[in-house]
């Protein structure tokens, strides 16, 4: 069979998502508005999540291995769920790096000085985040799940060489753990509040009315994207998700046109 003959339109499937925001403003809440999810626990934070907008969840884990066991369970049990939730990525930074220096046998006292130094061990941990995205890549083409991954936003310096340096939002994880989750995600979405400053001079004030808004195209401010053409942040609302509209595989209330942020 001809190499050319096998060329074809490629089909809708369902999204990578990771969600990045600071604490307490509902990322676990949106990422359980995908169909159907499940969430992998590194951490307990379903607590915050309204009881009737609770998704199922298996126990939370407390060592590397046991993220295996589950994504192999969604890997080969059969299953009716249609989203796989990761809450969060920087909470399994934590685990890797634990792994990480105890299966050192020179039992370093930090992740710097694992595996000889030199960045070894942040490097193994980032190969680690690796697995992670490459296994969620397995359950996404395999079992038609939608993968959401939740992070802890941090800022960062970032130093360009035709301008001048400047901050930014991006995932709280080590630089080189952060690729996984934003190269090879469909969307990538920082979820802040609406806010407004007033005041005059130094004496400026933050104000915000609660709103939560979600950025998933490309901005100097946060790391964000998007492949399905967003250009406005969209306002996100409890139990409903916002992507919807824009992505026909979330199978979401489709007939809703998206709220954009107020100018």
């Amino acid at each position: 069979m001809s190499i050319l003959s096998q060329a074809a339109k490629p089909v809708d499937r369902p999204v990578i998502v990771t969600i990045c925001g600071d604490s307490g403003l509902g990322k676990t809440t949106l990422a359980a508005s995908f169909p159907k999810p499940i969430v992998i626990r590194a951490e307990d934070g379903l607590q915050g999540v309204p009881a009737a907008l609770r998704p199922d969840a298996l126990p939370v884990i407390h060592k590397e291995e046991q993220l295996w066991e589950q994504i192999m369970a969604l890997l080969q049990e059969q299953h009716d769920y249609k989203t796989l939730v990761i809450d969060s990525v920087t909470a399994l930074e934590r685990l890797f790096i634990q792994h990480v220096i105890e299966s050192d046998p020179k039992k370093p006292r930090t992740i710097n000085q694992a595996l000889g130094g030199y960045g070894a061990g942040l490097q193994a941990v980032a190969g680690i985040h690796q697995r992670v995205r490459k296994a969620c890549g397995l359950l996404n083409e395999r079992k038609g799940m939608h993968i959401v991954f939740v992070a802890h936003a941090d800022t960062e310096t970032v130093e360009l060489p035709d301008q001048d340096p400047y901050t930014r939002y991006s995932l709280r994880l080590g630089k080189k753990s952060v690729a996984p989750y934003v190269v090879d995600s469909d969307v990538v979405g920082f979820l802040k509040l609406e806010t407004y400053t007033t005041g005059d001079g130094d004496r400026k004030k933050a104000i915000s009315d609660g709103t939560r808004i979600l950025v998933t195209y490309a901005t100097a401010a946060n790391v964000s994207k998007n492949r399905f053409g967003i250009t406005e942040a969209l306002i996100v609302k409890q139990g409903e998700n916002p992507l919807a509209p824009f992505i026909p595989m979330l199978n979401l209330n489709p007939t809703s046109t998206p709220k954009k942020e107020a100018k």
